[in-house]
């Protein structure tokens, strides 16, 4: 997983292709609701611009599905790079393959910035299209991935560009490597992991790769529901998947076989309807009232949590343990949260509405890394292959020029 970074390479005076992950949150207004993945690709484009690169970032912001959707457009993300950056407005190009663009690339001097316009409203970019991919490298030198957020997509600008240029990891590339390469690869032990969500389906994957590393697994959100319902507790109207209820009982014995400790919530808290002023009340996880349904855990689980985490040294936490969209349903959520952030452990936070969570509870800098991918995050912790990853140049290559 050793790959080359911007370091390894010369970028003085180069053209540099910057695919970063500016999918951020837009409220109806159009303005950004969490700005973490634009700050967090600051110090690549801080380091090159030092170095007198000339810097092309491109990006996607949402599913345009190949055509162009005014309110997709980067404008915004463009005011939001210039007011971090401090350095004048960021011009962002009027389409990402245009002659205007490519003129405005042909005018850049060292320490220029120009933001390509929104990749998707191409369909070549999700269909990883070879023209397409030779015509955003034909804009620079060096390409460099900063964006773990897509590096689990073989597109244009993730994979396809590297055919046609020597591709080196982003500073935050680098460093989200390295974070999850000490769980999947090299933890520290012993090693925690906390899994939630909805589906048991959109984890198993994890889940199966997990077992063979971790210590202590905890089990939360919605899936919790079909591991309860398969040790033949009630759970009234709940989420549960009934395909899925095999697999679950097939998690638990190869964990006890394995001696990993398996948590599951021991109390829930119970709405009578999915709504955020729902009536609720907490019940013993194995006493839900028919008609209710589970949305959230009760404070003895979270307890139980944070009892089984004590003394890990690795911990990574992916997945909500409730419905934290509604206030008096995250508590769950939030409660872990503040005890991860006080482990005296490596602590790994990812996925999108986790990562949101921890940084809404204003405990961001307690947790040693708060990844800013979702399905990529999911696909390292199940051992795939990212595309995005294996495309950039391996260590030991020597040093491009």
């Amino acid at each position: 997983m050793a790959k080359q970074t911007v370091r390894d390479i010369d970028v003085n005076g180069k053209r540099v292709l910057v695919r970063v992950d500016f999918n951020v949150p837009l409220d109806e207004e159009g303005a950004i609701l969490d700005d973490l993945r634009i700050r967090e690709a600051l110090p690549t484009i801080q380091y090159l611009r030092e170095r007198r690169a000339k810097v092309i970032l491109c990006s996607h912001l949402g599913r345009p599905k190949g055509k162009v959707v005014e309110s997709l457009r980067l404008a915004p993300i463009g005011r939001r790079l210039s007011e971090l950056l401090l350095s004048g407005p960021v011009l962002v190009g009027p389409d990402c393959l245009d002659p205007l663009t490519e003129a405005a690339v042909a005018r850049m001097r060292g320490g220029d910035l120009l933001l390509l316009e929104n990749l998707r409203f191409h369909p070549e970019e999700e269909a990883n299209d070879p023209e397409f991919a030779r015509r955003l490298a034909a804009y620079a030198d060096v390409f460099v991935n900063d964006a773990f957020g897509t590096a689990h997509r073989a597109h244009a600008s993730t994979e396809g560009v590297t055919r046609y240029l020597p591709a080196v990891a982003g500073l935050l590339m680098e460093k989200e490597i390295a974070y999850l390469s000490r769980v999947v690869a090299q933890p520290e032990r012993p090693l925690g992991a906390v899994i939630g969500g909805a589906k048991v389906s959109d984890k198993m994957g994890a889940l199966r790769n997990l077992l063979s590393k971790a210590d202590v697994l905890v089990i939360g959100g919605g899936m919790a529901n079909t591991f309860l319902k398969a040790k033949g507790c009630s759970v009234g109207d709940s989420l549960a998947e009934d395909d899925q209820l095999d697999a679950a009982t097939t998690i638990m014995k190869e964990a006890e076989e394995r001696g990993v400790r398996l948590l599951l919530p021991v109390d829930v808290v119970v709405a009578d309807r999915f709504a955020a002023d729902a009536r609720a009340r907490t019940v013993a996880a194995d006493q839900v009232p028919d008609g209710w349904r589970i949305i959230d855990v009760g404070p003895r689980s979270v307890a139980a949590y944070g009892e089984a985490l004590q003394g890990c040294r690795t911990v990574v936490w992916n997945g909500p343990l409730g419905v934290a969209e509604f206030p008096q349903f995250a508590r769950g959520s939030q409660s872990l949260a503040r005890i991860l952030a006080d482990l005296d452990a490596v602590t790994i936070v990812g996925g999108g509405e986790t990562a949101a969570l921890v940084q809404e509870a204003g405990l961001a800098d307690k947790f040693d890394h708060v990844s800013t991918g979702g399905g990529a995050f999911l696909e390292f912790l199940e051992g795939r292959e990212l595309p995005g990853v294996a495309a950039l140049r391996d260590k030991g290559l020597g040093a491009s020029n």
